[in-house]
């Protein structure tokens, strides 16, 4: 590869006037900068750019000779899509030279209305292998911003398979969780992550404790803010950066003033030009390094670039934090009010509903199908100390629920980078002979690789974010026959998909669910002693999280290590299932639950459903309480506690 001034691009953020002119003056070839809406930075009033300046900065750009991108890139809900055809429809007549997008019912509308700007996908698409940026380039998309959390050498490897633009994060604030698989302040307080309001539960302060005992394990670990990761820094692997094929370097700060701004620009800029000019003789600028360093906000870190982080990667102190948005709270009981005044979806409640389990064993799915499950998800990420299902336990619990009239759906993993591809690969292939009633993929990459291998039905899991009825359109023109609606959706932007949606929509109605999905070993970084070499077993241990409410947030560690937070209380409709009329599926999610309490929740919901599908509204107070006292958790109701989750406009 010959360098030149054009074979990368140095991409800088903008939330003002001043910040869009201090990047082009100091040597940006492109800018990225949000409206007044749909973008994922709607805290601050003062920050993002009105139409008017919108097609100001168009102009301002396009006269210096730089690109500029519009970030159109969090979850839309139905209330807002009127409001999205109209931006859309402005924005092309400004014409940026690109849009990132991140909710599949741009896609969607961008070919309905016939919008000739190029599209991006954002970091919130959280694009991680080569089969989902092949089926992203049957949508015409020139460049991906891919998942924070993979290496350099992953992203050689598929950026040479696919020859698609990169675009990666390398200077600024960094995301904990993966991009889009986070859904704590969305949940929480009503703002999603998923939608320009995260409120940073991240930063807050822990303790790791035994989840039985409560035991606090990390008296003497390096500090509290588990999760706060560094600001991340590439600029002393400038080469490495260039020579793994990345085109676009993302500079994150789009709430940052003009000034830092237009330091950290200079600085890549001639870190890059000098790179450029002369690969073979290149060395990093010490005082440009030094004078990078004494401004920083947060300390740095290469975060995934070269390998799993480790504790290095986090700021345990929090002293070098700029800003805490939020504290720890309690999380929604039964704080029902809002719940009881909405009235029901308007659909008619089905004749047989629809009971599915996510489970974690063959034991566990004996006991769902035997206590009246419809369906039961099986395989995907298990949780140790459980072992992952082999082809034998799907041939034999295929078996078994075929002698009960139940139906059996294999579950992928939420993120399939190369070694799960592989594995799937296999499966799919393998799956021929075992013949299940379907597949639940969990992102594009899962989805487009079932399709080619398979010709089982398929459906979306929670992972797709499925927020509008035009997402919903998109996952059915590719061939899904379900979706799960997202759990950051309050009921009445629930029931405005539901009786909108072509796609049958699946709704989770109780269990353990995550906040956060993490390539992190968080027990790792924050235990002096741990060492998975000498005592694999310590693996199998149930940790957890202890925030300043006193809630404990369990972390579960699957067979690919990543760590999964959970919500400190699990969802409980049952209470409230007159309301869920029209649902395709009513999801149980046990996977964190004992074969004796999976059948005990299953009953529970069996029952309770039959009844409402007969007239019968009356619940069971008697077996209610018998699954309450077993369960590990308190229950709550969620999101539902809001009225909606808070928009754009």
């Amino acid at each position: 590869m010959i360098l030149n001034r054009k074979s990368v691009e140095l991409l800088s953020p903008a939330g003002t006037w001043d910040a869009l002119v201090a990047g082009i003056e100091a040597g940006a070839d492109a800018v990225y900068l949000g409206g007044k809406h749909f973008n994922m930075r709607m805290h601050e009033g003062n920050f993002n750019f009105d139409n008017a300046m919108l097609a100001k900065a168009v102009e301002y750009a396009h006269a210096h000779d730089v690109r500029l991108y519009v970030t159109l890139n969090n979850l839309i809900s139905e209330e807002e899509l009127p409001a999205l055809k109209e931006y859309l429809s402005y924005l092309d007549t400004i014409q940026p030279d690109a849009l990132l997008v991140q909710d599949f019912a741009v896609l969607e509308l961008v070919h309905e209305m016939g919008v000739s700007i190029p599209i991006h996908s954002s970091v919130m698409m959280n694009i991680h292998n080569e089969h989902a940026i092949e089926k992203l380039k049957e949508y015409g998309i020139t460049r991906i911003v891919v998942g924070r959390e993979m290496t350099l050498s992953e992203l050689s490897l598929f950026r040479e398979r696919t020859g698609i633009e990169v675009e990666y994060f390398m200077h600024g604030d960094m995301c904990f969780s993966e991009s889009g698989q986070c859904i704590h302040s969305g949940v929480v307080f009503g703002q999603s992550s998923n939608r320009g309001r995260c409120l940073k539960p991240c930063r807050w302060s822990f303790k790791l404790v035994d989840e039985d005992t409560k035991d606090i394990l990390d008296a003497d670990g390096p500090g509290a803010y588990k999760l706060a990761i560094k600001d991340m820094c590439m600029y002393r692997s400038i080469p490495q950066l260039i020579q793994a094929g990345v085109f676009s370097f993302k500079i994150e700060g789009r709430m940052r003033p003009a000034e830092f701004i237009r330091r950290i620009v200079t600085t890549y800029r001639h870190a890059i030009d000098a790179y450029i000019a002369d690969p073979a003789g290149y060395k990093t600028n010490e005082e440009e390094w030094k004078s990078l360093y004494d401004n920083r906000a947060r300390d740095f870190t290469t975060t995934f670039a070269f390998g799993q982080p480790s504790k290095d990667a986090i700021g345990f102190t929090g002293e070098r934090e700029p800003r805490f948005f939020s504290d720890a709270v309690k999380e929604a009981g039964f704080q029902d009010e809002i719940l009881k005044q909405e009235p029901p979806i308007q659909k008619e409640f089905p004749k047989h509903p629809v009971l599915s389990l996510r489970v974690n064993s063959p034991a566990a799915a004996r006991s769902a199908i035997e206590n009246g499950a419809d369906r039961v998800y099986v395989g995907g990420e298990v949780f140790r100390p459980l072992r992952p299902w082999t082809l034998q336990d799907y041939k034999e619990i295929l078996a078994f629920a075929k002698e009960r009239g139940a139906k059996v759906i294999i579950n992928t993993p939420r993120t399939t980078m190369r070694r799960e591809c592989g594995e799937l690969e296999q499966l799919f292939t393998a799956l021929g002979e075992i013949a299940p009633d379907g597949l639940m993929v969990s992102n594009l990459g899962s989805l487009h690789l079932a399709k080619k291998l398979t010709k089982l039905p398929l459906q979306a899991d929670i992972s797709f974010n499925l927020f509008n009825h035009f997402a919903a359109k998109f996952l059915k023109e590719n061939g899904l026959s379900m979706g799960t609606a997202s759990l950051e959706l309050s009921f009445g932007q629930l029931r405005e998909i539901v009786e909108n949606s072509e796609l049958p929509i699946e709704v989770i109605v109780h269990g353990s669910y995550e906040s956060m999905l993490c390539d992190h070993n968080i027990p790792a970084m924050s235990l002096p002693h741990f060492n998975e070499l000498d005592n694999p077993e310590i693996l199998d241990r149930h940790y957890a999280l202890l925030d300043g409410a006193d809630e404990v947030h369990p972390i579960r560690i699957d067979q690919y290590g990543r760590n999964h937070i959970y919500f400190a209380k699990d969802l409980c409709l049952y209470p409230y299932l007159d309301k869920f009329c029209g649902v395709a599926s009513y999801r149980v999610e046990a996977q964190d639950y004992s074969p004796e309490l999976t059948g005990l929740v299953t009953r529970l919901y069996r029952e309770r459903l039959d009844g409402l599908s007969g007239g019968k509204a009356e619940c069971d107070d008697e077996l209610f309480a018998a699954v309450q006292e077993k369960s590990p958790r308190q229950f709550g109701i969620g999101i539902y506690r809001f009225r909606q989750s808070k928009n754009s406009i």
